[in-house]
């Protein structure tokens, strides 16, 4: 009888148990953060003229033909800043050659030339800058039962 009656002590009858949380109120908190950084690099070139200009002008003077000198590519670099530009070929081969009308006669003479490049440059402003930028976006969820 022992045996039957721890028998039936240890035999165990199942049981199920439906647990429902049992809450009235909770929240939640998220937190993102960005960072970003913008690098923005800005060169601006002033150039004077936008052609050449070459000016002969006197009087007792003459010349061995034409007064236009042929052209020629300039280019250079001025700041680091490369350019290239059509002006006038200058050498003395290239060059008008002028002369006085009459070098023994004593008389008043005047010669004057002039030339301005075209496209040269006046000014280059280099501007180097960065932009950091922060955000923080905090969210609060609140539930309630």
């Amino acid at each position: 009888m022992r045996k039957l009656f721890l028998l039936v002590f240890l035999y165990v009858l199942p049981v199920n148990a439906n647990i429902v949380p049992n809450f009235v109120q909770g929240s939640m908190q998220s937190t993102t953060n960005t960072q970003s950084t913008i690098t923005e690099s800005i060169t601006s070139t002033d150039y004077f003229g936008n052609s050449y200009e070459y000016t002969v002008t006197g009087t007792g003077i003459t010349t061995d033909g034409t007064v236009s000198p042929q052209t020629t590519t300039v280019t250079g670099t001025t700041s680091g800043q490369s350019y290239n530009y059509t002006g006038l070929d200058l050498s003395n081969t290239n060059k008008p050659q002028f002369t006085l009308v009459n070098p023994t006669s004593g008389n008043s003479f005047q010669y004057t030339e002039t030339y301005r490049g075209p496209g040269g440059i006046s000014n280059i402003t280099s501007i180097t800058r960065q932009i950091e930028t922060e955000s923080v976006t905090t969210t609060t969820s609140v539930f309630s039962q």
